[in-house]
């Protein structure tokens, strides 16, 4: 789930993959590693809200609504 509209705090798991894709962002007071998504889905351009669903496609960089992430799951 989003938490905000620009940002979303992530584990350590995920900050290799966030660091390729051009996505981390670190240095804020209310945690220490972030996945910036300000661009929205990066399949349809829908605004990652808080609150929503998403995912981090690690093999490709994107991060996808919902929607686009259950397509791409039964694409692959």
């Amino acid at each position: 789930m989003a938490d905000s509209a620009e940002r979303t705090q992530i584990g350590e798991g995920l900050v290799r993959f966030a660091v390729q894709a051009g996505r981390l962002e670190t240095g804020r007071d209310d945690g220490k590693y972030f996945l910036e998504h300000v661009d929205g889905c990066g399949a349809g351009g829908e605004p990652i809200r808080p609150g929503d669903a998403f995912c981090f496609d690690t093999e490709t960089g994107d991060v996808l609504c919902l929607e686009h992430c259950e397509e791409r799951r039964e694409q692959a």
